[in-house]
């Protein structure tokens, strides 16, 4: 006779606790939601944790690269080169500012966008980059730093993530754009951050998520184009809640990145699953998820679902943006143009990760791949 079935690992799962409920308390209680004192002091503590002068709060990593994008003077006809393989809101909000997303190769190690492809897409029409730190793993900024031109990052996977020359992703003085939904290093439910080193950038970010009104917050006053890209003070006071304990979030999420390459190294040296590259050079990652890829041959699909099938959670991680109907119909794209990310898409599976993971929970995954792989 069977025992009772074990519950199913989810994909991603947040820490709340006491802290974060007590915060959202004080803000319910205060009567105050929004526009108020929660909003600046998250943005300040933010930026200080990840040594940056400015932060803006908004209401999702969306917003944010948006308003980065807007900020560093893309407009009309103008291209963007970027990344392929992310999620896809990088490429829309080039789109829109009825701007042109122009993509080019990614590494196949590091799987962020190939700086040597990016300088060979840059046309006299370029007026920016927008490089991915994918999956929290440091894009080279340095080369694209190297290129002449406006840089807003995409580290909305990237929190506690740090690059060579020892800054921390975001803290380069670009526009760089955090995500926070529940699924991320800190979240707040929803939101986002904008981090900078130009004290105008911030101005101009602060204005335009708030419909573009003056900084003096005159109501009557808006002085340029804007949205509702607020973030609100219970976002914020969750927010300020978690950055307390991002450093044990993120040890946390390191010890399960760890459990995993020791309880995968098998099946990556007998079945050639393909494993997140390890840190290399004085790069490090900043731990989001833990995304693999199947031999060449497998179904992907089919592993998922036998995955499933053994309780545990899993999903594509990421689907190729050029490929994706939207795209192929505005832009023309067609399979074969980058041919690293195609096959890095095709084959790659995002396993359960969360800081509270269990070994034991780490190891029910690994037997479960190894058992579905070895089926197929």
């Amino acid at each position: 006779m069977s025992g009772p079935a074990q519950p199913e690992i989810p994909l991603a799962q947040p820490v709340l606790g006491a802290e974060e409920e007590e915060r959202v308390l004080e803000v319910l209680r205060s009567g105050q939601l929004s526009l108020g004192p929660r909003v600046s002091a998250f943005e300040e503590a933010f930026a200080a944790w990840v040594g940056a002068p400015h932060g803006s709060a908004v209401s999702s990593g969306t917003a944010g690269l948006h308003l980065a994008l807007r900020a560093a003077g893309v407009s009309d006809g103008d291209e963007v080169v970027t990344s392929p393989f992310s999620f896809v809101a990088s490429a829309n909000v080039i789109a829109f500012e009825r701007a042109t997303p122009v993509f080019a190769d990614v590494d196949p190690r590091t799987l962020n966008l190939d700086p040597q492809a990016a300088a060979a897409a840059i046309t006299e029409r370029t007026t920016a980059l927008l490089p991915v730190h994918i999956f929290g793993y440091p894009a080279d900024l340095p080369a694209f730093e190297r290129m002449g031109l406006p840089i807003v990052e995409d580290a909305c996977e990237a929190l506690g993530a740090r690059h060579a020359d020892g800054i921390a992703v975001g803290a380069r003085g670009h526009a760089t754009s955090f995500g926070f939904y529940a699924n991320k290093q800190l979240t707040t439910g929803e939101g986002g951050m904008v981090l900078t080193g130009d004290p105008a950038t911030k101005d101009r970010v602060d204005s335009e998520r708030n419909q573009g009104r003056a900084p003096d917050m005159g109501w009557l006053d808006h002085d340029r184009l804007g949205f509702n890209y607020r973030m609100t003070d219970l976002q914020a006071a969750i927010g300020i809640a978690q950055l307390e304990r991002l450093a044990g979030m993120l040890t946390d999420r390191r010890q399960v990145a760890h459990w995993y390459a020791e309880t995968l190294q098998e099946l990556s040296t007998e079945l050639g699953v393909g494993l997140p590259c390890e840190n290399s050079g004085g790069d490090e990652r900043g731990w989001f998820v833990w995304v693999v890829q199947v031999p060449p041959g497998v179904d992907r699909d089919q592993t998922i679902l036998g995955l499933r099938a053994h309780g545990v959670q899993s999903k594509p991680y990421l689907p190729a943006i050029h490929l994706m109907s939207f795209y192929r119909e505005r832009y023309g794209h067609r399979p074969g143009a980058f041919p690293v990310c195609e096959d890095v898409a095709a084959r790659s599976v995002a396993l359960p990760f969360f800081p509270a993971m269990t070994r034991d929970q780490v190891e029910r995954v690994s037997s479960a791949l190894s058992a579905v792989l070895t089926e197929a």
